[in-house]
C-alpha cells in the first residue's frame, strides 16, 4: 500500500534556478531536465528558486516564462515561488535579510574588505587576459558572473593570508554601504572537488581566480554569495549547473568554509552550442524555448537535440 505521507521519500535536495533576464535556451532545457531527473530517480526533492537580483535586467514576464517554458518541457518541482513550501519566499529578491546576515558573519570574520575600484578601473589596471575570458575561436564564453578579472590588491588591507576579525559589536549592526566587498581568497590554497559528472577538479586561489566580490556598491549581493546563503539555507544537497561555472564553485567551496557550512555536491553539465561551436546565451532568441515552441518544436526535439534544420 502506498504510503500517504507527505514527506519526501529522501533526503535529496536539487534546486532549479533560472534567472530572469530573457527567455530560457535549450542549453538551460537540457541543464535543468538533468537536475529534474537526477532529483526523481533519487526519489528528492526538486526547488524551483527564481535568481532574479539584477534589478536592471530581471523582468517579470522573463521569470513567468521560464515556470511555464520549464512546465511545458514537463518538468516538475515540489517548492517554489508559484507553489511555496517550508523555505520562502524562493525569489532572491525577496531574500536580502539572508543575504545581509551572511555578509555579517564574513565581515565579522574578518574574510571581507571594502573596495573603491570599478570594474573599468580594474580592466585599466590589468594587462593579462580577464579570467574566463576566451583563449581561442573553440572556447565558450563565459557569462559575467563568472568572468571576474584576478583582483590586482589595490584595496587589499594587507599582503598576508590570515583573516583579522573584526569588532563583533561593530559588525553586529554594520551595512555594506556605498563599496564593493570582496572576499580575500587565501593565496596558494588549493581548492579540489569531485565533480560527479567531470571528475575531481582543482583550482587554486590567487592564480586561477582572485579576491572576489559578495556584495555591489549599488547594494545587491553577487551571485556567489547569494547562491552559497540560498543553498545552504534552502538545505540543498546537490547542485547541477554548467560547466562554465566550474570556478564559481571553487570559490563557493571557499565561502561555505569561511560561513562554516557544509557544500552540495555538485554536478556540472557540458555546455550546449550552435552551428559556429560557440556556446548559447540568450541573445540567441531563435534558440530560445518561447521561439521554439511557437514554432512547434517539441520538447522531445528540444531535449534529443534534434532541431529542424531551419530553427
Amino acid at each position: 500500500m502506498a504510503s500517504l505521507s507527505s514527506s519526501p521519500p529522501s533526503n535529496y535536495r536539487g534546486r532549479l534556478a533560472p534567472s530572469p533576464t530573457g527567455y530560457l535556451h535549450v542549453g538551460h532545457a537540457r541543464t535543468f531536465w538533468i537536475a529534474y531527473e537526477r532529483a526523481r530517480d533519487a526519489a528528492g526533492t526538486l526547488v524551483m528558486r527564481m535568481e532574479d537580483l539584477d534589478p536592471d535586467r530581471s523582468r517579470v514576464i522573463y521569470a513567468q516564462a521560464a515556470l511555464e517554458d520549464l512546465c511545458w518541457l514537463g518538468i516538475r518541482w515540489q517548492e517554489g515561488p508559484d507553489l511555496g513550501g517550508p523555505v520562502a519566499p524562493y525569489e532572491q529578491s525577496h531574500r536580502h535579510a539572508i543575504y545581509l546576515d551572511a555578509w555579517r558573519k564574513l565581515l565579522r570574520g574578518g574574510f571581507l574588505f571594502p573596495c573603491c575600484c570599478s570594474r573599468k578601473d580594474l580592466e585599466a589596471a590589468l594587462s593579462a587576459p580577464h579570467e574566463g575570458a576566451p583563449q581561442s575561436d573553440s572556447e565558450p564564453n563565459m557569462e559575467p558572473l563568472d568572468d571576474e578579472p584576478i583582483y590586482p590588491g589595490t584595496c587589499r588591507p594587507d599582503a598576508n593570508n590570515i583573516a583579522q576579525p573584526f569588532d563583533s559589536t561593530v559588525s553586529e549592526t554594520a551595512e555594506p554601504g556605498n563599496f564593493n566587498w570582496r572576499f580575500r581568497v587565501p593565496d596558494g590554497e588549493v581548492v579540489e572537488f569531485e565533480d560527479l559528472n567531470l571528475g575531481p577538479q582543482r583550482f587554486v586561489a590567487g592564480v586561477d581566480f582572485g579576491d572576489f566580490v559578495v556584495w555591489r556598491r549599488d547594494g545587491v549581493p553577487s551571485y556567489q554569495l547569494a547562491c552559497v546563503a540560498d543553498d545552504a539555507a534552502m538545505r540543498i544537497t546537490e547542485v547541477v549547473r554548467g560547466v562554465d561555472l566550474l570556478k564559481s564553485t571553487a570559490r563557493q567551496i571557499l565561502l561555505y568554509r569561511a560561513l562554516k557550512l557544509d557544500p552540495p555536491a555538485w554536478f556540472h553539465c557540458r555546455l550546449v552550442t550552435d552551428s559556429q561551436g560557440r556556446r548559447l546565451a540568450k541573445r540567441h532568441d531563435a534558440l530560445s524555448l518561447r521561439s521554439l515552441r511557437q514554432h512547434g518544436v517539441t520538447p522531445q526535439q528540444i531535449l534529443s537535440g534534434e532541431l529542424p534544420a531551419e530553427v
